[in-house]
């Protein structure tokens, strides 16, 4: 491998960590209400958000990738899976929330004075990121489970607003 494999391969996983924390921070700071009901329901029900993230993304990814291969006009597939892609929207709204958790647990002495709710949303990505880079279990464990459990914990927080 040369050198310039490695830094390809190291710009693509630096870039792919850095978009991520900004869609968290994003998130985190259009909608904070909601961010903040992901963050407890991520500590009330996370197998329950996990089994509803998991119930919405799988019937919409199986129906999508046949309907994508049943068309064969390239405009109306390639819109399709742009379609196919809004789950991410709700899946980075929700893992927000489980930054947010984490970044609160780790308490830092420059939040005393002014409250600044983004740095938590910082601190919790800043560390969760990172786990997504173990070999196999990160890649294919980890980073899904994030994913479909932010979809489910978006949509129950986003359902459970509306109703109320």
């Amino acid at each position: 491998m040369i050198m310039a494999d490695v830094l390809t391969w190291f710009l693509i996983v630096a870039g792919t960590y850095l978009i991520l924390v900004c869609y968290w921070l994003a998130s985190a700071a259009l909608f904070p209400r909601i961010v903040e009901g992901c963050r407890q329901r991520y500590g009330r029900q996370p197998v329950v958000a996990t089994l509803v993230g998991a119930g919405t993304v799988a019937p919409v990814l199986l129906v999508g990738i046949a309907a994508v291969r049943g068309i064969h006009h390239p405009l109306p597939a390639n819109a399709l899976k742009v379609l196919l892609m809004s789950p991410l929207l709700l899946a980075f709204l929700g893992s927000a929330g489980l930054a947010l958790r984490i970044g609160e647990g780790l308490t830092d002495v420059a939040d005393e004075g002014a409250p600044r709710p983004w740095r938590a949303v910082l601190r919790g990505g800043l560390v969760l990121a990172p786990t997504f880079l173990v070999p196999f279990f990160g890649w294919f464990v980890l980073l899904p489970w994030v994913l479909v459990s932010g979809v489910g914990t978006a949509a129950l927080t986003l359902l459970a607003r509306r109703s109320s």
